[in-house]
């Protein structure tokens, strides 16, 4: 809330406020009184605190749909009855010996209301320029750093992904020729499969996100290529409906998740891991695996997983959800549909 609320800068602002009008109400030596003084900063705090309150609170706070494009009205509005309010019962609440020289006194008329209702107007607008000034700008770095962050994820991923890739084109271009000279069926099948790949692997590259149907695709060729070596060891189920097919996901994530399963348990003809793909009713991927932990651990380093999360945060807003227990880890992946990203 400190954060939020911007404090810090309400205040710097009472102390500007109240070292400015004490040079202006207390200038001359001669009615200089310390009261004096701390009446005029007790009365400026009153006046601009509540003031900045009520301005960064409308600025924040989550409105009903009818009423938010009146935002500014409201909170202006909101914030010179407050305003008033204080002005009047500082007026009336103020002893004599306390009150600054030639300070107004409380008047029952239209001037008298008139005109404290534009010193109000002018408070409130000052701490509504001022607060909407740091907000934006705090909103700006905030965007900047997350933008920089993002920057720094999407290098990971090419890295974690891209790993084996000392020169993708060259060897895309050599498996093509292998593929022509291979005579054995199975070498064929295997060449185009490790082909379609590094294909995905090049083809997004450059892309924030990619369709599930994609997404599934390249899977598929990936598993091929690990099923060439763990061969029963590895037993895999996917049921992803089609109406699924056009929602949003970060490239790779599966690719990612898949890997992690495969470094971080045994893999055996005794024990083979099960691996699901599936799609809950809330339109979330859902990728589980069975725990055989190895005898001997690789240490985690949990990159492939904070990638992930991280993308996920920076490209949606959402979070991904990881759920362990003793036999299973499950991590489940919001499905982003065209609609929601693009406007």
């Amino acid at each position: 809330m400190k954060h939020s609320y911007q404090f810090k800068w309400c205040f710097l602002m009472l102390g500007a406020m109240i070292v400015g009008y004490s040079l202006v109400k207390l200038g001359d030596t001669r009615e200089l009184n310390i009261k004096h003084f701390l009446t005029l900063a007790v009365l400026i705090v009153l006046n601009v605190f509540p003031s900045w309150i009520v301005q960064a609170y409308f600025k924040q706070v989550h409105l009903p749909a009818f009423v938010r494009n009146a935002r500014l009205a409201i909170s202006i509005i909101a914030g010179v009855i407050i305003a008033l309010m204080i002005n009047y019962l500082c007026a009336l609440f103020v002893p004599d010996n306390l009150r600054i020289p030639d300070s107004s006194l409380l008047e029952p008329t239209f001037t008298d209301f008139l005109r404290r209702l534009i010193n109000s107007l002018f408070l409130v607008m000052i701490c509504y320029g001022f607060f909407n000034i740091i907000y934006t700008n705090d909103i700006l770095q905030k965007t900047r750093l997350e933008n920089e962050h993002f920057r720094q994820l999407h290098l990971r991923a090419q890295v974690l992904s891209l790993q084996q890739q000392i020169s993708p084109h060259f060897l895309f271009n050599s498996l093509s020729i292998l593929k022509t000279i291979a005579t054995d069926p199975d070498t064929k099948k295997f060449v185009v499969q490790l082909s379609h790949v590094y294909r995905y692997l090049l083809n997004v590259k450059e892309r924030d996100v990619t369709s599930l149907e994609e997404e599934l695709s390249f899977a598929q060729a990936y598993l091929y290529i690990l099923h060439q070596r763990f061969e029963n060891a590895l037993v895999v189920t996917i049921d992803i409906p089609e109406a699924y097919y056009n929602y949003l996901i970060p490239p790779l994530s599966l690719q990612l998740l898949m890997e992690n399963a495969i470094k971080h348990n045994n893999v055996s003809i005794e024990h083979p891991l099960q691996l699901e793909i599936s799609i809950q009713d809330n339109a979330k991927l859902v990728v589980k695996n069975s725990l055989l932990p190895r005898k001997t651990r690789e240490e985690s380093t949990k990159l492939g997983l904070q990638n992930i999360a991280g993308r996920y945060k920076l490209l949606f807003r959402k979070e991904i959800e990881i759920i362990k227990t003793s036999d299973t880890f499950v991590v489940n992946l919001p499905l982003i549909s065209h609609e929601s990203y693009y406007h």
